[in-house]
């Protein structure tokens, strides 16, 4: 795969800039020099890459320009898909007569993203049904009429028509629950060599795609999978590239955590139950009993230390699926049709009760232990990593270049607390070359296209009360009314929680003329669209708007915060990560739940410029970001908007944003 004396890069970028129909920028052609010096080094780079930049091409040139293995690893869909389906093909098409080469490309997802033949023919075992056994035979039915039964009506007419199998590529969607039928784990897989459908296996022909491929695409899950759990699952690499890096640690924290819920005991029990001795089954039967009782009691928050009860709960769990796992290696039940997929199941189930409740019972100073409750799920046991820095630090950058981008790796003006999360020094700090130490990096800022000081308004509402953790706040609800309707609407609210946000539809749907969409009452693709097509529409909601929302135009030209969206005082893994810096000296507050917050006020305020044409406000409705003392890191977090507190400027600029845009609209009518 490589390739002798490549062009000019300079000659590469502007070719595939030209392929997509895009214009060369400062910031593009400095990031794609870095990245290309990085991978030749084989140094490790952190670049933030404002929105506008071309990002995707900053590193996919100069990768596809080297000629060795890249892997593209993002956090979102959207990004997946628009690098497969529209800038790897333009670009590849671009730099083929240049390169005098055809890189190939293809997308790699975990195995339960991709439709399983076997599972899909053979069915799903009844005890995956909870009770309900009508609804997990649909094919028995010639007209079921459940909307599961129908929905695997669909999907087994789209496994004659897919040529991937993957999830993504079915429109439209099905819930979880219904993918969860025609899907398996990597260990509830049968292997391609024991299964009667291997030779068709979507994910085995997605894997063998990605072997052959020069860059291979996938997501932050699958890459910390690859590299906590040692099984390799991507092919070897010489270039890893993270896109949207700001999300790394969150997705690496989430595999790297587990859950024990009494409903994943039971299902773990009856899925054993048929194919070991009784002697086993009965013991596990008891332990789930015990451990059911226990959590129906379970109290919302941290574990510091496990309850004797819980503790002795646990390893009885421990025990007896260890002994689960021996009896179902060593027999076997002729009468039970497909006996190996259903064993391959059941072993799955219960190998991951025995590694989760063996964590917990071990009691590893390195992760944290709390109870949660649901109003729909009940309660769960949870265990996670206090920190993933020691791991990405070892397992990350390790053996290759790694190139790290994104519009927020800047937090309060420098790099170093999302260096830190990533296991690396503060820049400028070279470790020492022990193993173990934090290899040394360089971080770039290449701006952005925009000029932020001349199209945004950052207003804070300094004369508001602070808000506090309970409570209307009506002072809060009145600045709102007034900011929207002085936008004319061409609002996106973005609220710290869910009650927030309804709380606020609710109050300004009754006081303004104008359609207020709320997050949750449809899905957040059509909310999107109804928000963009009618400028006199706002759309409120939460976490996923922080970061989910490309609206250019004049559609979205108030961008609204209601408050700071400091982690919540009783998560129980932010409080722990906040209370071992404290311990070991450092500020626990600023490295964790001001970190947390800027870095969604980041994302946040990034809705507003998404293109040159675009003006508007940010308006942060908590004086705290002018009042208090971390004010200026979280307003350095942000784009460089010109900045105010004058709540009467900040009418009149809206106001004239709202007439200038209804006097174009009118134009073009």
């Amino acid at each position: 795969m490589t390739a002798s004396s490549p062009p000019p890069l300079a000659d590469l970028l502007h070719a595939a800039v030209t392929a997509v129909g895009g214009t060369e920028r400062p910031g593009q052609i400095a990031m794609a020099e870095a990245v290309a010096e990085a991978i030749d080094d084989n140094s490790h780079l952190l670049v933030q890459a404002g929105t506008g930049t071309g990002k995707s091409l900053g590193y996919l040139v100069p990768a596809l320009a080297h000629g060795e293995r890249v892997v593209v690893a993002t956090a979102t869909l959207a990004l997946q898909r628009q690098l497969v389906e529209r800038d790897l093909p333009r670009t590849v098409d671009a730099l083929h007569p240049l390169l005098r080469r055809r890189p190939e490309f293809a997308m790699l997802k975990g195995r339960s993203n991709y439709l399983c033949l076997h599972r899909l023919h053979e069915g799903v075992p009844q005890e995956d049904a909870d009770g309900e056994a009508g609804l997990f035979d649909p094919f028995e039915a010639a007209e079921p009429t459940s909307k599961l039964g129908k929905d695997l009506l669909r999907m087994r007419d789209w496994a004659d028509e897919t040529e991937t199998g993957d999830r993504d590529d079915l429109t439209p969607g099905v819930s979880d629950r219904a993918w969860a039928q025609v899907s398996v784990s990597s260990r509830e897989c049968l292997g391609a060599s024991k299964c009667a459908y291997g030779a068709e296996c979507f994910a085995e022909a997605a894997r063998e795609r990605a072997k052959l491929a020069e860059v291979v695409v996938t997501n932050h899950a699958l890459l910390a999978i690859d590299a906590i759990e040692g099984a390799p699952v991507l092919p070897s690499h010489e270039v890893l590239i993270v896109d949207e890096a700001h999300e790394l640690v969150s997705r690496v924290t989430g595999v790297a955590s587990g859950e024990l819920t009494p409903g994943q005991v039971n299902r773990a029990v009856r899925r054993a139950a048929k194919l070991v001795n009784e002697k086993a089954a009965d013991a596990l039967q008891t332990a789930a009993e015990t451990f059911e009782r226990l959590m129906e009691l379970a109290l919302p928050g941290r574990l510091e230390e496990i309850p004797e009860d819980l503790g002795y709960a646990l390893m009885a769990l421990r025990d007896a699926a260890r002994t689960v796992i021996s009896a179902l290696g060593a027999t076997r039940d002729a009468s039970v049709q497909d006996e190996d997929a259903v064993r391959r199941q059941a072993l799955a189930s219960v190998e991951n009760i025995h590694q989760v409740a063996e964590r917990i019972v071990d009691g590893s100073e390195y992760d944290v232990v709390w109870y949660e409750r649901h109003d729909r799920f009940g309660a769960s046991l949870r265990v996670a990593p206090l920190s993933v820095s020691g791991l990405l630090r070892e397992k990350l950058f390790e053996d290759r270049s790694v190139v790290l981008t994104s519009a927020t790796l800047k937090l309060g003006g420098d790099f170093n607390g999302v260096a830190a999360s990533l296991g690396l020094s503060p820049e400028g700090v070279r470790d020492s070359e022990e193993e173990g130490a934090a290899p040394p990096w360089k971080g770039l800022d290449v701006g952005s296209p925009f000029d932020y000081s001349k199209q945004g308004i950052l207003y804070v509402a300094k004369h508001l009360a602070q808000p506090g953790r309970e409570g209307s706040r009506s002072d809060m609800l009145d600045e709102l009314a007034e900011l929207v309707e002085a936008a004319g609407g061409r609002t996106l609210g973005l609220f710290s929680s869910m009650r927030a946000a309804q709380a606020a539809a609710e109050e300004l749907r009754g006081r303004l003329d104008m359609p207020i969409l709320l997050q949750g009452e449809e899905t957040l693709g059509e909310l999107i669209r109804t928000f963009a097509a009618d400028a006199r529409t706002c759309l409120f909601g939460t976490l996923s708007l922080w970061q989910g929302v490309d609206v250019p135009g004049p559609s979205c030209q108030l961008v609204v915060m209601d408050r700071v969206p400091f982690p919540r005082p009783d998560d129980p893994l932010m409080s722990a990560r906040q209370k071992a810096v404290e311990q070991a000296g450092g500020n626990g507050f600023m490295a964790v739940a001001a970190t947390h917050a800027a870095l969604l006020m980041a994302q946040g305020a990034g809705r507003l410029v998404r293109a040159s044409g675009d003006r508007g406000v940010v308006a942060v409705l908590d004086p705290r970001v002018e009042r208090a003392r971390y004010g200026s890191f979280l307003r350095k977090s942000m784009p460089d908007f010109w900045y105010t507190t004058d709540r009467n400027q900040v009418r009149r600029s809206l106001a004239a944003i709202d007439a200038a845009a209804k006097a174009a609209e009118a134009a073009k009518a």
